[in-house]
């Protein structure tokens, strides 16, 4: 067998780009021959240990939010999963490509199978989850230059706050599930909770117009 196997995942030959074990080369967000020269970096980050480095073209991410699900939980070892989501193409890894570890938790596979967690196969540090058309990155590996880029990746919202370890009394929307699809409970805004009553309505009004 020509591929090497890492402890924390099975990425491909690192001296290849061909074969099925090397496609994810080929593609964002890694694509580790790409010299990326009209990239525009705006932030940077590294694992603990920095085997994995990589630089973030985009100022603001999509979203960010504070996931309290236990499968976050249990992979962190932490309360909740900080996560900030970017598009694929808003990442260029500089330095440890070949570090890199997959786990993909429905089958627990260490097989590059989307969605999937990445991670340094060295050090261990999560790195990012990949789903299969965005990424969501964890910004205690950014290494923030002032207060405003650090404000920058204020979190919108908590999900699975009943799972939640520790109370987070800050004002933000709490979800019971995953946002926009489960309920608002808790210190939620109430702003927030007038405005999804207020979209359901509207959507249970369309369902009606439908079927008349």
């Amino acid at each position: 067998m020509s591929a090497t196997y890492n402890a924390n995942g099975e990425n491909g030959d690192p001296g290849s780009t061909e074969g099925e074990l090397n496609q994810w080369k080929h593609r964002a967000p890694y694509r580790v021959h790409d010299k990326a020269e009209h990239f525009q970096t705006r932030y940077e980050g590294s694992c603990h240990c920095g085997k994995v480095k990589y630089q973030l073209s985009r100022e603001k991410p999509l979203d960010a939010k504070y996931c309290h699900c236990t499968t976050c939980q249990k992979i962190h070892g932490a309360p909740f999963q900080w996560a900030a989501i970017f598009h694929k193409d808003d990442i260029n890894f500089t330095h440890g490509h070949h570090d890199l570890g997959w786990y993909e938790s429905s089958e627990k596979t260490c097989v590059h199978k989307l969605p999937c967690k990445v991670s340094c196969a060295y050090c261990r540090t999560p790195i990012m989850d990949e789903g299969r058309n965005m990424i969501l990155l964890f910004p205690t590996l950014i290494d923030f230059k002032t207060p405003e880029d650090r404000k920058n990746f204020d979190i919108s919202c908590h999900m699975f706050y009943p799972r939640r370890v520790l109370d987070i009394p800050d004002g933000k929307p709490k979800w019971t599930g995953i946002n926009n699809e489960s309920d608002l409970i808790e210190d939620s805004p109430q702003e927030a909770i007038n405005e999804l009553k207020r979209k359901r309505q509207e959507e249970e009004h369309e369902k009606k117009d439908h079927k008349s």
